[in-house]
């Protein structure tokens, strides 16, 4: 277990420390030590008048709020500064999560629950003792963790992210999923022995049940995106997407395929007698306190069906335009066209490529009382308080076009297509862009050129695209370096030569990767960032469409009006190491030049 000891600062102590009968109680330390104030100034963490103000803030808040919590919130210390800080004020030594990784007999001797409430994880257990991350090392808060796991404990303080983080990580809601496929075959060969195969029907069989709620479960605490169930030969495969990646999670007995894919199929409201057939369906359900959506998919393949789940949790915040990731240049022009009064914007990239949170972002900036803004979305994500909203349902015959016909007669200013699908649809949003109607949309395009060809294949003619599109906005997401483990490293040949294909020199301060941590799964990458080719539909480029110029000949036009590639753009997210070339050359479609 890898520890560290607490800063020791070498600047002397201030002539006027902070007055101590301002300090609440629990900022006083054992005989001999320190106040929490003290050392802060003593490390040049803040000035002695900030910490005053702090304590005074505190006295007069009475309610219980700690020094060290005032100046986190602040920003006038990180979370590392409080617990290195504390750790020099108690004696004791500093957990790096990073590297250590919590023994599962110590974790599993306090629940998740009580861990999250005490702000304590177990690490390890010695003869006599447990050893224990915890974020508050009074006494008072070491007596109650003492307390809870019933034995001994020696502490050491982590950072307060670092810990939750490392509790949600340590805490696998897959753990005992062994326990529920033992208990399922043991049913299933006590059917077979009986004859009874026709019983096999996941909404009455308990393991299964269990199962694939484990699988969701820990699918949001893993940040994954989707969730793959593929039947291969004797055994069932089970991946997360996770940052745009897929990683295998868990290995299921064959036998318990058809079992969970019906388990999914009641859950989504999907006929579980057809097998041959693609479905779609969703779930709505309450996973750990949190809403989420679900969307399924199953598909049949050789060996059995395949289910994609496709988690959306819906307490996440929505991004707003200046968080997205966009140059602030390019921003700015994306907001100045989406103000236009009429025409028509679209959002083009491959399946996850963040276009429908590009889209609700468009959507927040556009949204106002003096506004009538109508979308039909397929399924809808996010619920706007003062936007109307259709949800698409083929069943009850409400599809795209004849959606977006019905919101034409509803008086909008701004429509939002979810997504063009075919050739009615898109004809409708071109006309409605024509007749004086703001309209986004999504479309599948490699890029914002593609997206324009797009369109004309579908057959609308090129004088309604040219008339109606005022601009494509590509984009990709791409992961970002792990800041927990960044460090130096060499790219390979094949990475220089890719920078070098772009004109791009190696990055002032060199290149950076993730070297893989606890807190990356050993990814080296952590989150994702937009990259994005904003293309601004000018006279030049609507007289080229006009003339049905090639891919080629739009491309270098576009770049010759200032248009920044999606490569171009990424290669900046290198130079600012932000990201690796090797993750640019597996997200971002690499178009000669």
């Amino acid at each position: 277990m890898k520890l560290h000891r607490g800063r020791h600062a070498e600047a002397p102590p201030p002539q006027t420390p902070p007055a101590r009968p301002t300090a609440p109680r629990d900022l006083d330390v054992r005989p001999g030590g320190r106040r929490l104030g003290e050392l802060i100034v003593a490390a040049n963490l803040a000035s002695h008048d900030v910490v005053v103000a702090a304590l005074a803030e505190a006295q007069r808040a009475g309610d219980g709020k700690r020094l060290g919590r005032i100046l986190l919130d602040r920003g006038t210390i990180t979370d590392h500064d409080l617990a290195e800080i504390l750790a020099e004020q108690h004696a004791l030594q500093v957990v790096d999560f990073r590297t250590v990784t919590p023994d599962p007999a110590a974790v599993e001797l306090i629940t998740e629950a009580i861990a999250r409430t005490l702000g304590a994880l177990p690490i390890s257990i010695g003869e006599d003792t447990v050893h224990v991350a915890v974020m508050d090392p009074t006494p008072e808060a070491l007596a109650r963790i003492t307390h809870a796991i019933g034995r001994p404990v020696t502490a050491a303080v982590a950072p307060t992210q670092d810990l939750m983080r490392a509790i949600g990580t340590s805490y696998r809601a897959l753990t005992g999923v062994d326990e529920r496929v033992h208990e399922f075959e043991v049913r299933d060969a006590l059917r077979r022995e009986a004859g009874r195969l026709d019983e096999v029907n996941a909404s009455d069989d308990a393991p299964v049940v269990q199962v694939v709620q484990m699988l969701v479960t820990q699918g949001l605490r893993d940040r994954a995106s989707d969730i793959h169930i593929e039947p291969h030969d004797d055994r069932i495969r089970v991946r997360y997407r996770v940052d745009g990646a897929l990683h295998d999670v868990l290995s299921l007995p064959g036998s318990m395929g058809p079992a969970v894919v019906s388990r999914i199929k009641i859950l989504a409201g999907m006929n579980i007698v057809e097998r041959r057939r693609p479905q779609d369906g969703q779930i709505s359900q309450q996973v750990e306190g949190r809403d989420v959506d679900i969307r399924v998919s199953t598909t049949a393949v050789v060996g059995g069906e395949k289910v994609v789940m496709r988690l959306l949790d819906k307490s996440r915040p929505l991004y707003q335009l200046a968080q997205l990731g966009m140059p602030d240049d390019t921003a700015a022009r994306f907001r100045a066209l989406l103000h236009s009064p009429y025409g028509m914007v679209i959002c083009a990239g491959p399946t996850g490529s963040g276009k429908t949170t590009s889209l609700y972002a468009s959507l927040g900036e556009l949204n106002s009382p003096e506004r009538n803004i109508m979308t039909i979305e397929d399924p809808v994500e996010y619920t706007f308080a003062s936007i109307n909203q259709i949800q698409i349902n083929e069943a009850a015959g409400i599809t795209f076009a004849n959606g977006l016909r019905s919101i034409l007669r509803q008086d909008p200013d701004v429509i939002l297509v979810g997504e063009v699908r075919d050739v009615d649809t898109a004809r409708i949003a071109v006309q409605s862009a024509l007749t004086g109607h703001f309209v986004l949309s999504s479309l599948h395009a490699t890029d914002s050129i593609a997206a324009l060809y797009r369109l004309l294949d579908m057959g609308i003619e090129s004088f309604l695209v040219a008339s109606s599109v005022t601009a494509v906005v590509a984009q990709r997401l791409v992961r970002r370096i792990c800041t927990y483990c960044r460090e130096p490293y060499e790219p390979s040949l094949e990475e220089l030569a890719f920078l070098r294909a772009f004109g791009s020199a190696a990055p002032d301060h060199g290149f950076v990767h993730g070297a893989g941590c606890n807190f990356c799964a050993h990814t080296g990458y952590l989150e994702r960032i937009g990259v994005y080719e904003l293309m601004a539909i000018t006279d030049a480029i609507r007289e080229l469409v006009l003339d049905q110029g090639s891919h080629d000949e739009l491309r270098k036009l576009c770049r010759a009006e200032g248009m920044r590639t999606l490569q171009e753009e990424s290669i900046d997210l290198v130079a600012a190491g932000i990201t690796t070339p090797a993750e640019v050359m597996r997200s971002i479609y690499v178009v000669e030049v």
